[in-house]
């Protein structure tokens, strides 16, 4: 039998892992039956590790938080740096926008190069694109930072996703978020993936493709498709600010003796308010369908 694992990201406030896999197993389920039984679908569960990166606070205070820079190290904040301003450029914010959304004389002194740009970046985002969420990036960028270079919290929740990966059956992979870069670097890495048969591994609304993730992802290991991996489908709805780019071959290039190449959908249509959220991209028959063909 074909098995499911759901890698999540960031989850909502207030939702545990009974609520979470919930949410997400009716969101796939709305757009056509499921072909497989409740048990075959896994849901690795790793909020509490989340929360404890931003001290149990909801996604809201903790974004609150992270936009101040309150207890940013210097690794953090260049890192934050980097990604705000290639968000900035993606999107077509012009330094005078960016200017003219803060409220801090230090962005006007200074310019780029310090925190206070880096929220002006954010101010300019959510006022400037309709659907954007300034705290979803600030908290997405956050959560992979933390993950990406602390080898305690990426081994505890790497290891979480990996006991819910079956041993030599075949096992459709879809991460979303934050959980998209968690289920590339686990197949891609973990000591157990030679014993991973995944058919099709599905990333929706990824930030895998910012050049600083890669950068830093590609320190861990070469950038390759993960050997468990038979097919690879990437789906972006292009007004999702956290899936900045598509996994092409210009934004995230694979080693030419790849037996696999990625296929993007940046066709999505994502019907949530900031064109981010799980229960979109399962609407959507670009994502759907693919999955549900492939777990029959």
């Amino acid at each position: 039998m074909t098995h499911l694992v759901l890698v999540h990201g960031r989850g909502q406030a207030g939702l545990d892992s009974i609520g979470l896999k919930a949410d997400w197993v009716g969101a796939l389920a709305g757009s056509g039956p499921l072909p497989i039984t409740e048990e075959l679908i896994h849901f690795p569960y790793y909020g509490d590790t989340l929360a404890q990166l931003t001290a149990g606070m909801s996604p809201r205070e903790a974004a609150a938080v992270i936009v101040r820079g309150d207890d940013v190290d210097d690794g953090e904040k260049a890192f934050m740096l980097d990604v705000m301003r290639e968000w900035q450029l993606a999107v077509g914010l012009s330094d005078d926008e960016v200017v003219e959304a803060s409220d801090e004389p230090e962005v006007i002194e200074r310019g780029f190069g310090d925190w206070p740009w880096v929220r002006a970046v954010l101010r300019a985002i959510d006022q400037h694109l309709p659907g954007g969420s300034a705290a979803t990036i600030a908290l997405v960028t956050h959560d992979v930072y933390r993950y990406l270079t602390d080898s305690a919290i990426r081994e505890t929740i790497d290891d979480g996703v990996a006991s819910a990966m079956p041993d030599g059956e075949p096992t459709i992979v879809v991460g979303h978020s934050l959980g998209s870069v968690v289920a590339y670097h686990v197949l891609r890495s973990h000591v157990k993936a030679d014993s991973w048969d995944v058919p099709l591994l599905v990333t929706v609304g990824s930030p895998l493709a910012v050049t600083a993730i890669r950068a830093t992802l590609k320190r861990l290991d070469p950038i390759r498709v993960p050997d468990p991996v038979g097919s690879w489908l990437n789906a972006r709805d292009p007004r999702d600010v956290v899936a900045l780019y598509p996994l092409t071959a210009d934004r995230f290039p694979l080693p030419s003796s790849s037996r696999v190449q990625i296929t993007d959908d940046s066709t999505i249509d994502n019907v949530t308010p900031n064109r981010h959220g799980i229960s979109g991209y399962f609407a959507a028959p670009g994502v759907a369908k693919p999955i549900l063909d492939a777990l029959r």
